[in-house]
């Protein structure tokens, strides 16, 4: 039986307290936070898919602030960010390799039949649930208007 990416998060947040690891402890319980806000604000239980989607918003806002730290010169807060990040990774599906992504946009662009820049809705519509919390949407957006120019 597998378990659910939210138990697997709850158990690591009971190692984490175990063991006194602190940083990890933090990062799991802002990563439950912010699960149990999305499923009090819409009265639901979230699955997997869900969960996947809260974890690439978090590394989307924490990068976002690594970019304004290194820019202030606030190392320390960086490094923090960016401790997070590769904690909140743990969690994420392995990523795909370029040629899978490559593979895949293929296939979904040929699927949907795509020729011009202005069918690049379709496509990625088409790839969000298939590529999501596996490779980077704005590179794959990026690839789709090559290929579709």
């Amino acid at each position: 039986m597998t378990t659910s990416l939210k138990q697997q998060i709850q158990d690591d947040m009971k190692t984490a307290l175990r063991a006194h690891d602190k940083q990890r402890l933090g990062v799991v319980r802002l990563i439950l936070a912010a699960i149990k806000q999305v499923e009090v604000d819409e009265r639901i239980e979230l699955d997997d898919t869900r969960i996947t989607q809260i974890l690439n918003k978090m590394i989307k806002q924490r990068r976002d602030s690594i970019v304004q730290y290194d820019q202030a010169k606030r190392d320390d807060l960086a490094d923090q960010e960016r401790l997070e990040v590769k904690i909140i990774h743990t969690y994420l599906p392995e990523p795909l390799s370029e040629t899978d992504i490559d593979r895949i946009v293929s296939e979904v662009i040929a699927k949907v039949g795509a020729t011009s820049v202005k069918e690049m809705g379709k496509v990625m519509a088409e790839l969000k649930d298939r590529l999501q919390g596996r490779a980077d949407m704005t590179q794959i957006s990026a690839k789709i208007k090559a290929r579709l120019t």
